[in-house]
């Protein structure tokens, strides 16, 4: 039986190798979860002991096949609860991250074989991330950042590369959501920051919030 911090290091470790696929760091983990390299380094140590990763010192860390499993299992019960919290109890997309972060190490796979078909097999979580099934498979969406869009083009906001709560508030006082469809009005030749207008209204946005939404083409 993993422990609520084994299985939080190595869903951080998945998530960080969609990136990194070569190898993660340890600084980029200790980055993550906001803890001291040293404290990392022991972690990895024991999740290497267990099979669960392969750790190199200096060399960076990778899954292995079962560690990448339970990293699916934590990820498919944290989405799970997302979207429960969202679609069955009026939760805020930008409300459930740290209530299904203590929800998603309830281990029973009945509970949650349960819940996702009373939620209807859903395929994405509330930020338009993907679900993935009790076998590990899910759908994956080819996107582009908005910034990548040239003056002109249209897209669908699909996901977020973002999903903190400060970035989740900022887009509700912006009133951007998922599905909204984006056009480039103009790009800022010194800052990169973007004029979009939306069905409903025009806004600007920073390079750096243009980075982080999700558009699919």
């Amino acid at each position: 039986m993993l422990s609520f911090s084994e299985e939080n290091y190595l869903k951080t470790i998945y998530h960080i190798e969609q990136f990194q696929p070569d190898g993660v760091s340890t600084n980029a983990i200790a980055k993550k979860i906001q803890t001291k390299a040293s404290s990392v380094t022991d972690m990895l140590k024991k999740l290497a002991a267990k099979q669960l990763i392969i750790y190199e010192k200096y060399q960076g860390v990778q899954l292995t096949k079962e560690g990448k499993k339970i990293a699916l299992k934590v990820i498919r019960r944290h989405r799970l609860w997302e979207y429960f919290l969202v679609k069955k109890l009026n939760y805020r997309w930008d409300e459930v991250h740290e209530i299904a972060e203590q929800l998603e190490h309830i281990k029973s796979k009945t509970l949650i074989d349960n819940l996702e078909e009373f939620l209807r097999f859903p395929k994405f979580d509330p930020h338009g991330d993907p679900i993935p099934d009790k076998n590990g498979k899910m759908i994956l969406t080819k996107t582009i950042s908005l910034l990548e869009l040239k003056v002109g083009q249209k897209g669908v906001l699909d996901s977020l590369k973002d999903s903190s709560d400060a970035f989740l508030k900022y887009l509700n006082k912006k009133n951007l959501a998922l599905r909204d469809r984006i056009k480039v009005i103009d790009i800022e030749p010194y800052d990169n920051s973007v004029h979009i207008e939306t069905k409903t209204h025009q806004l600007l946005i920073s390079k750096k919030v243009a980075e982080n939404l999700n558009i699919k083409v």
